[in-house]
């Protein structure tokens, strides 16, 4: 491979912020909900970088067909994979295709296939664009994707933040995850926070049902976190995390009391000693990581009686979307109403309306 610009490059990130900012000289756009990949296309070879510098090039081959079917000969293109699912992205079947076995990669291409959604030019030819401002880049990148057809596409673009602040509320029910600004003379800093993103964010009252061990000792890593649904069912929706090392030793003694003969009885039981289930397609509190093979993901039972205040920003399916943000413990409430009557549900807005701008 021969560009100007070569993998593996680390891509430009965001910092979050409240509230969009606005004034002059902004660009905002979706924040897509997905895999951050870089692609670089040199002829008949193309690599698909990811955000941790780990090639996605095996798992998506009908994104690389995409790649040389439509993007320039020779350029290196920042944007996101995503995998479309009637009016809303599914990132739940994005994640399943993320597999070991060859044959199932080959399936998983033909039965979810993935889309490529454009939003930055880093080279194009022998020329780099890291230094190009951002405006020029867009104007440009563009150019060179007008005749760009279904599975890619360029990112829906405005400098109107009346119209952003809609995209806001409106595209959430798409299955997108915010909106981002960026300055129109912004260069690309790879690995830097100089751009800003807005999420979605909501707080919910869960269940404590168990944790895990940190990595680093015996201190508490994560709680796991239920919800009831409407058969009665206590169901695992994700985990709360991003403690202080003090805060995770105080939680062992908090969560001690609960320990004692916690396995008796309790709602996930079944799942004490499983790895997976079925075919290995959900993910339970004693699975493996489909991310690190590695992975420690074995837990300890609670009793399901704590009720935990959590942070988060949006569901994927019945599950939260990224790890849910510790508020405050709710000894008022029972933990039989944690229910997701609770969550708010986004109005459904048509995925095929964003994509096409």
């Amino acid at each position: 491979m021969d560009l100007p610009v070569l993998p593996p490059v680390k891509p430009m990130l965001a910092k979050p912020a409240a509230k969009l900012p606005t004034g002059d000289g902004l660009y905002y756009e979706p924040k897509w909900d997905g895999f951050r990949c870089i692609v670089f296309r040199d002829g008949d070879e193309v690599e698909l970088g990811s955000r941790n510098e780990r090639p996605l090039t095996r798992y998506f081959p009908d994104v690389v067909a995409a790649a040389k079917a439509q993007l320039p000969e020779r350029c290196v293109v920042d944007g996101e994979i995503l995998v479309p699912r009637g009016d809303r992205l599914d990132f739940e079947s994005l994640l399943q295709r993320i597999h070991p076995a060859a044959s199932r990669v080959t399936r998983l291409a033909a039965e979810t296939p993935a889309s490529f959604v454009a939003f930055d030019l880093l080279a194009l030819d022998d020329e780099s664009l890291l230094q190009t401002p951002f405006g020029v880049r867009q104007a440009r990148l563009r150019e060179a994707l007008a005749g760009g057809r279904a599975p890619v596409y360029v990112t829906t673009l405005t400098q109107d933040a009346e119209l952003a602040q809609r995209w806001f509320a409106e595209f959430e029910g798409a299955g997108l995850d915010g909106v981002v600004a960026k300055r129109a003379d912004l260069p690309y800093a790879p690995d830097q926070r100089l751009m800003t993103k807005v999420k979605h964010v909501r707080t919910a009252d869960c269940v404590v049902a168990g944790f895990r061990w940190h990595k680093s000792g015996p201190v508490v890593g994560s709680l796991l976190l239920g919800l009831y649904d409407d058969a009665g069912t206590l169901q695992h929706i994700g985990v709360a995390a991003s403690f202080t090392m003090q805060r995770r030793a105080e939680l062992v003694e908090e969560l001690a009391p609960y320990r004692a003969d916690a396995l008796s009885g309790h709602p996930w039981q079944d799942w004490a000693n499983a790895q997976v289930e079925g075919d290995g397609e959900r993910r339970m509190p004693g699975a493996t990581s489909r991310w690190n093979a590695g992975k420690d993901l074995s837990w300890v039972p609670l009793r399901p009686e704590l009720v935990v205040e959590i942070r988060y920003d949006q569901l994927e399916g019945s599950r939260l979307r990224h790890t849910g943000q510790f508020q405050r413990w709710r000894p008022d409430r029972d933990a039989r109403s944690c229910t997701y009557d609770q969550l708010d549900i986004p109005v459904r807005y048509d995925l095929a309306e964003v994509l096409r701008g």
